[in-house]
């Protein structure tokens, strides 16, 4: 089982979103710059997470993105699907053709084990995330970061 960079990042960036929320907009570019993710990749990730319905776009200055939904309104799950993410443990994608068209051995086993994984992740809302003293304490020290670097940068 392995969840992909894209999965990883569009969590990432929407815990980001969900932390920094009450503040209005946040731009791409500012996600960008505290969870050190690619201006470019985080364009596409947000396009399939506004289709999806998790994230609204505030055109013009001081625009960026809000959540469409409350924080925990919003799972894990729901944002790893929306970037056509799975968190599949089996190798055969859960198709049952692992030895040549027949299921393995142990096909039932990581079945089981995506099934746990999967109802986890329901269960993972970005507002649980958010109250975690860990995640606080770590999103503190980015935004203080980001914002030592753009003192250190100003003219």
């Amino acid at each position: 089982m392995r969840l992909t960079t894209k999965g990883r990042y569009a969590v990432t960036a929407m815990l980001d979103l969900a932390i920094n929320c009450p503040q209005g907009p946040t731009s791409l570019g500012d996600i960008s710059q505290r969870q050190e993710i690619s201006l470019s990749y985080l364009e596409q990730l947000f396009a399939r997470l506004r289709r999806a319905g998790l994230v609204n776009s505030v055109r013009g200055p001081g625009g960026g993105y809000l959540l469409a939904k409350s924080p925990d309104a919003i799972s894990v799950s729901q944002v790893i699907d929306a970037v056509d993410e799975t968190v599949d443990a089996t190798r055969c994608q859960g198709l049952s053709d692992c030895q040549q068209g027949d299921t393995c051995l142990t096909h039932h086993l990581w079945c089981d084990l995506s099934e746990q994984i999967r109802s986890f992740l329901d269960d993972t809302s970005l507002a649980q995330l958010m109250q975690r003293p860990d995640v606080m304490r770590i999103a503190a020290r980015q935004k203080q970061r980001t914002e030592a670097g753009i003192l250190a940068s100003s003219p």
